[in-house]
């Protein structure tokens, strides 16, 4: 069977809703009437609907006859609650029930499998240092909770206490975290001065 449009799967519900409930099929005016389209749009249709399978007709009035019920769409996937747990610029907690904000729900057919299947924190953006890579105050990131970071990922890193998000480039034996706004400076730290808590892996837009 050849997949359907929108309007195809709703013209083959009322259809079988129509006769249901009249005890016979809907003439091709009625069809046309009901989806206020044109009849020459709605004869359109149904035959194409015909040439996939999915209905008889023949000429005489009220022969539509379906051969074929479309499948009921896939149920879509429970959103992921994931803990929200403060802004970045205050030090980013440990994860426990205790010190979660609160709990931000996320479809997670908007993320990688495999990240889909990690832990996962967000938190909330406090200022303009990562402005050019489309993260701007008030912001919501998801991050995915590890210790470790390809160059060039952006990373949730806590250094002298306080949390920052920054793109992360290590080399020469230091670590560069780099803004992405040319009125922040990068910062240089030495290994044991950072601490990576999460890579970011997906941005919620508040506005």
């Amino acid at each position: 069977m050849l997949a359907l449009t929108d309007k195809q799967q709703r013209i083959l519900a009322y259809l079988e809703d129509f006769h249901r409930l009249q005890g016979l099929p809907p003439t091709v005016y009625e069809v046309a009437e009901h989806f206020a389209i044109k009849p020459s749009t709605a004869f359109a249709h149904l035959r194409a609907l015909q040439r996939k399978g999915y209905l008889r007709r023949t000429s005489k009035a009220r022969s539509l006859t379906l051969l074929k019920r479309p499948s009921p769409p896939p149920e879509p996937a429970p959103l992921l609650a994931i803990p929200l747990l403060g802004r970045i610029s205050a030090g980013l907690p440990l994860l426990s029930e205790q010190q979660i904000d609160e709990t931000v729900h996320f479809d997670p057919s908007l993320l990688p499998p495999a990240i889909a299947n990690r832990p996962l924190f967000a938190l909330r953006i406090n200022g303009e240092s990562m402005r050019d890579a489309g993260i701007r105050d008030g912001d919501l990131i998801v991050a995915r909770h590890q210790p470790t970071a390809e160059p060039g990922q952006i990373v949730i890193a806590l250094v002298d206490g306080e949390s920052t998000i920054k793109y992360y480039y290590p080399a020469h034996g230091r670590i560069e975290l780099r803004p992405a706004n040319p009125a922040f400076a990068s910062r240089y730290c030495a290994p044991g001065e950072v601490q990576l808590q999460g890579v970011m892996a997906a941005l919620l837009r508040t506005c």
